[in-house]
């Protein structure tokens, strides 16, 4: 089976002005790479439909979700917190990101692709239940896992975050929840300043010093995350793929490079062959050199497929 690459063009919609890191331009990195290194045709197509309202219900607020979808503006920009915004087609393009999380568990768990990427804007990770916060405005990520639990009837879906920030919102969201195994590596200390101190049998953090390597990466998922990731057996493998820890990246501190993004994704496609029947679903997060987010983009593709 192929993976099932979900996006759409709303996605580029979004757009709060010139400057602003989380822009339109990272779909065309992305875009710009897969047609380079021939990936692009090996992928199955698939667009991001619409979330509906009540898979965005079972993991933020009524209030709050009610509160994004009618304070969208007409013109300009609204702003959420220092450096997340609303301009007009911020709402549409949210909305397809979610729903792409969505699509792709629908995709892998009917067996219709054996995995999937969401390659979709403005990323989800940092959302909590209350509030939008980093970029985000829903979270991605934990609106798929809830939505294979609830409505697939899974009972175990791990989500794993390697972007240079906390996942705060995911862990916000499913820190209560023990079907959840969250793990989250970052650079500490950092934005948004969480994850250093949380840690139970379903929430995994590793902070990273600044100018942590591969190495240190490497050494510290071995030593944590493939553990309990083990132990839990999930049934479903979802990710949140940040490519902002990049050595090239400026958002961060953080060395990583392509070989240490396809060196986890290939652990973690392992532990889904073990006890998921191969099953991930993956989305975009962070990842703000241009570049090197397409480079790593594509040898994450790889190392799904089994070419590390």
């Amino acid at each position: 089976m192929p993976i099932a690459f979900i996006s759409h063009s709303d996605c580029l919609l979004h757009d709060v002005g010139e400057g602003h890191p989380e822009c339109p331009a990272r779909i065309g990195a992305i875009q710009d790479q897969l047609l380079s290194s021939g990936m692009e045709f090996i992928l199955k197509r698939e667009d991001a439909p619409i979330v509906q309202r009540e898979h965005l219900d079972r993991v933020h607020d009524p209030d709050y979700v009610t509160g994004i979808l009618t304070e969208a503006p007409y013109e300009g920009l609204r702003r959420l917190d220092s450096d997340t915004f609303m301009m007009p087609k911020t709402l549409v393009a949210a909305l397809r990101a979610a729903g792409a999380v969505v699509h792709g568990v629908d995709l892998v768990m009917e067996k219709k692709a054996a995995t999937a990427f969401c390659a979709v804007r403005p990323p989800g990770h940092h959302a909590e239940r209350h509030r939008a916060m980093g970029f985000c405005y829903f979270n991605n990520v934990a609106v798929g896992a809830a939505y294979a639990l609830d409505v697939h009837g899974l009972d175990r879906v791990a989500v794993i975050d390697f972007d240079v920030h906390h996942g705060n919102g995911t862990e916000d969201i499913f820190e209560h929840d023990p079907r959840v195994l969250f793990c989250s590596s970052f650079q500490h200390p950092f934005y948004p300043f969480t994850g250093h101190e949380s840690e139970t049998d379903h929430v995994v953090n590793i902070p990273l010093s600044a100018g942590a390597d591969g190495k240190a990466f490497r050494e510290q998922v071995e030593a944590h995350w493939l553990p309990a990731l083990e132990s839990f057996q999930p049934q479903l493998v979802m990710i949140s793929a940040g490519f902002d820890a990049h050595a090239e990246d400026s958002m961060g501190q953080l060395r990583l490079r392509e070989p240490d993004y396809a060196w986890v994704t290939a652990r973690l496609k392992e532990i889904a062959d073990k006890s998921a029947e191969g099953r991930v679903v993956s989305t975009l997060e962070g990842g703000y050199a241009m570049s090197a987010l397409g480079r790593s983009v594509v040898a994450h593709l790889n190392a799904l497929i089994g070419k590390e």
